[in-house]
């Protein structure tokens, strides 16, 4: 066995890479996003010939990993949190139709919500659509569970949905790796057709199977190595602690629990280990990372003054846990707590100095005062940050791709100036469909699409609509008259105030695309070709 000091990221990673992985479909998302680029640059992953590139959406990532494990060979989906709600469709649907090679879903949660828009807990997901879900506790467990969630999925016939958070997928801990990797599944035939088209006659007959399999999945839960019952000499208080949870229990404890302690790990929930701890011990602690999903479920099934956690306000409700406040909760002494220097201001995130996002916001902000009420839709990325000083350009940021279909149901109310700003990957992700609704009723909309030629915001990965968005537009049906495209710096700014301007003024939809490389990756590509033109 080899050691290695890895993310929880990169150990899920290579992980996958040595149980067999044929392919990883992916769209980049904090805190997933390293797991893809650790498979894009592993030299096994590469001599293999392992898929790794990026998927335009979370949608058509999980669907092109089903196509993989139709034709028998193991896929890994990635995404954070809210990139599920972008496939919930396939992802619902992959429950019914079964795998034929073996599917991982891995979703990255982000409570405290360090870069997203909530604190959804994906662990509702996988009770929904009645597949097994997997929480890995530590970096180990994290690459000991591909194997094992990969082999799983085939046996069960099912996806499996792998489910980490924050601290989980960035921080570091020694790993023992296997020294040799897993062959890929070869290809084959053996998925039945009728299993795989969700005509409602086939749907039903697979529902009744699924169904029917609950049973023994949570039997396999509570069998299962990753779900531990701890015994502990003093029952006076028992607790029940799942994924990253373990761990900050275990670091209250550094020579060992005194109290009995039920590692959750593996889903449905093992309700019969809940019953022993609940029947050994006076009371519970449920210590659970994201929401109270372990918690409700017991307390539908049990003494309702014996169980203590986020409900009755035991553990924060919103935010990440750490061991302080589970020692908090445990009636422990906390650590030493170290008050922030006054001396040091506080420095909120801002736009890169030289960053064509600033142009385009100068420039839009400088029109707009023309105007009575004017109203701009924005979307996701670092051009989000256009609302904050010193810009204040935008009025809204809900989801990916609802900057172009908001300003249109603004535009069909009546706004008017109703302007949408979106990035060059979101607009792939999912805004072509929103300005395909604006141009069929030429709603009176104007659209920035601001391409920095990558996808800034996750670390300047390869952006799906490099080079086409023109064409894009046009396929739509945007006529070229409304089509413009300009370089945001500030020696252009009367041109593009005059573009912005011109286009607002015409009643219909207008496409804008200012166009220039994000700041970040074009020194990145300097220092790539410098060091070329060295060797």
């Amino acid at each position: 066995m080899a050691k290695k000091l890895l993310l929880g990221d990169e150990a899920i990673a290579l992980g996958a890479i040595h149980a067999g992985l044929s392919g990883v479909y992916a769209y980049p998302g904090t805190p997933s996003t390293e797991i893809t680029e650790f498979i894009q640059g592993n030299q096994l992953a590469k001599e293999r010939g392992i898929h790794s590139r990026w998927s335009t959406n979370e949608k058509t990532a999980m669907e092109a990993a089903l196509g993989m494990s139709f034709m028998g060979k193991r896929a890994l989906v990635c995404m954070k949190h809210v990139g599920l709600n972008v496939c919930a469709d396939p992802f619902v649907n992959s429950g019914m139709t079964g795998v034929n090679g073996g599917v991982i879903v891995l979703v990255a949660d982000d409570p405290s919500m360090h870069s997203s828009q909530d604190e959804q807990d994906s662990r509702f997901y996988g009770k929904f659509a009645m597949i097994p879900t997997f929480e890995p506790s530590n970096q180990q467990e994290a690459y000991d569970m591909m194997e094992t969630a990969f082999a799983y999925s085939e046996q069960q016939k099912l996806p499996v949905l792998m489910r980490v958070t924050t601290r989980m997928a960035h921080s570091r801990a020694v790993v023992e790796c296997a020294d040799v990797a897993r062959q890929q599944n070869e290809l084959n035939y053996n998925a039945v057709a009728a299993n795989w088209v969700l005509l409602p006659a086939n749907a039903r007959k697979r529902n009744d199977v699924v169904t029917a399999q609950q049973a023994q999945l949570e039997d396999d839960a509570t069998n299962s190595t990753y779900n531990i019952y701890i015994e502990g000499h003093d029952k006076s208080l028992g607790i029940l602690a799942s994924g990253i949870g373990f761990n900050y229990v275990n670091e209250c404890f550094p020579g060992g629990s005194p109290y009995p302690i039920l590692k959750i790990s593996q889903y449905p929930l093992p309700k019969k280990l809940v019953r022993r701890l609940m029947d050994e011990c006076q009371q519970v602690l449920i210590v659970e990372e994201g929401q109270p999903f372990i918690e409700d479920t017991v307390r539908g099934v049990a003494d309702l003054k014996n169980i203590h956690g986020k409900l009755d306000g035991t553990l924060p409700r919103t935010g990440e846990l750490n061991p302080d406040i589970v020692k908090k909760a445990l009636g422990m002494e906390e650590g030493q707590c170290f008050d922030p220097c006054a001396d040091v201001a506080p420095r909120p995130p801002a736009l890169c100095q030289g960053c064509g996002h600033r142009d385009v916001y100068a420039a839009l902000n400088e029109v707009l005062k023309e105007y009575d009420n004017p109203r701009v839709f924005g979307d996701i990325g670092c051009y989000t940050l256009g609302f904050l000083p010193p810009f204040r350009a935008i009025h809204s940021c809900v989801d990916m791709g609802a900057s172009i279909t908001m300003a249109k149901g603004a535009s069909d109310a009546g706004q008017w100036p109703a302007v949408a700003i979106i990035g060059d990957s979101t607009f792939t992700h999912s805004g072509m469909t929103g300005l395909l609704d604006a141009i069929n009723e030429n709603a009176d909309i104007t659209v920035i699409i601001s391409d920095n030629l990558t996808t800034g915001m996750t670390g300047g990965q390869d952006s799906a609509g490099t080079n086409k968005f023109e064409a894009i537009c046009r396929g739509l049906g945007l006529s070229d008259e409304h089509l413009k495209v300009v370089v945001p710096l500030p020696k252009n700014m009367p041109e593009i105030t005059q573009v912005i301007r011109d286009e607002i003024n015409y009643h219909g939809t207008s496409v804008i695309i200012p166009r220039r490389e994000c700041m970040q990756t074009l020194q990145r590509h300097l220092k790539q070709k410098k060091a070329a033109e060295k060797k």
